[in-house]
């Protein structure tokens, strides 16, 4: 197989003996047999914990100066500020030009993707709380970046996000995970090609079918100050200036070379890296970094090992991390371009949809992430992460 990461055949994990793991009290927990699974489930099950919150205690014995690297970027807020006003101006420029037009096209796809993307990360990094040291200044910080999207939804980002940090691959809490229904009908390329095109509704609409938030102030504020945002864009600028960012968010999370990254941080590519041949039936790995320039565009969202491994860490000093413990990450598999992944995900009979680690409930508690480690400044409680 042919891809972007180093590869070596390996027997699919259904037809794997099931593994015992250790509890959090150090007791043996024998896991379900495969065989207890249906024919249909194609998924890599896991019976261990994720591997990040133990490279992170490991990283923090080797180099305990790493902890230094924690805490809010300032130069975050004026990139967004930035970006904000380049995607209210172009939207203000394009309000009279035809939406199919080439003009219109190119530049939401060139510009528009590329910026909203942009802002999709840095929602992502606030979440952290890595904008700002008081939370509610990240919170409110937040529904301002998420204004030329469009559509509200930095609110329930963040809570569904730190669930994804915190429960990593558990099967009915990790909202980032491809369910049943969608891996079955989308098995084949053009299904694929389907999935990569509007992965972008996936994500959006997958989080409320897994589980439901619960509606806080800061949920209502996004989405009144969003509606106030669009219809004020439509009043004065036309209907034009708003589908303009309705378009480059949805362009953004398309075949879109940043979109890469939504399929390269999770998806099994290299299901038996050359790392892990000492042992062959260590589970695949489940977190992929990509290290090349589209960086420079997303935040480093691309080092997502290094970022797993340290949520506080700002985008700014996750290369200090990887270099600070590069014993740890260079060997661990990584992408090398992230138009590739999506190429790879859509043509690849042996990559799609089924390429996850799922775990059950049990083998998040091994982990034992507390939610103050998952931000900076963070609370001991968030409401909706489980």
């Amino acid at each position: 197989m042919s891809s972007s990461v180093s590869t070596t055949t390996v027997t699919s994990p259904r037809h794997r003996p099931p593994q015992d793991s250790a509890t959090g009290n150090g007791e043996l927990k024998q896991a379900p047999p495969a065989a207890d699974r249906p024919d249909s489930d194609r998924f890599f099950w896991a019976y261990t914990e994720e591997p990040h919150r133990t490279r992170r205690q490991a990283i923090i014995k080797a180099h305990p100066e790493v902890t230094k690297l924690c805490g809010p970027e300032p130069l975050t807020k004026y990139l967004v500020f930035a970006v904000v006003t380049l995607q209210i101006g172009c939207a203000y420029l394009l309000r009279n030009t035809a939406v199919f037009s080439w003009p219109f096209l190119l530049t939401a796809y060139i510009v528009g993707a590329t910026a909203n993307q942009n802002l999709f990360l840095a929602i992502h990094e606030i979440s952290h709380n890595l904008a700002f040291r008081s939370p509610l200044a990240n919170r409110l910080f937040a529904v301002f970046a998420n204004l030329p999207i469009g559509i509200p939804y930095s609110a329930s980002f963040r809570p569904y996000h730190l669930t994804h940090h915190k429960s990593l691959g558990v099967d009915g809490l990790d909202t980032d995970l491809p369910t049943a229904l969608e891996a079955i009908f989308l098995d084949s390329i053009l299904g694929k090609a389907f999935f990569a095109t509007f992965q972008i509704l996936f994500y959006a609409l997958r989080p409320m079918m897994v589980y439901q938030l619960p509606l806080t102030r800061i949920h209502a504020f996004n989405v009144v100050t969003q509606l106030a945002f669009d219809y004020l864009l439509v009043q004065y600028a036309g209907g034009k200036a708003l589908a303009y960012l309705i378009m480059s968010s949805f362009l953004a999370g398309s075949l879109h070379p940043c979109a890469g990254h939504f399929i390269a941080e999770h998806y099994v590519f290299d299901p038996q890296p050359a790392s892990s041949t000492k042992d062959p039936l260590a589970p695949p790995p489940e977190t992929y970094s990509y290290y090349g320039p589209l960086n420079i565009l997303t935040y480093n969202v691309g080092l997502h090992n290094e970022h797993h491994d340290f949520p506080a860490v700002p985008w700014t000093r996750l290369p200090k991390l990887h270099a600070m413990a590069k014993e740890f990450y260079n060997e661990l598999p990584c992408h090398k371009s992230w138009v590739y992944v999506i190429w790879q995900f859509v043509l690849d009979e042996k990559v799609g949809l089924w390429c996850r680690v799922k775990r059950a409930e049990g083998g998040r508690k091994v982990g034992g992430w507390k939610e103050e480690e998952l931000g900076s400044n963070e609370a001991k409680s968030v409401a909706g992460v489980k």
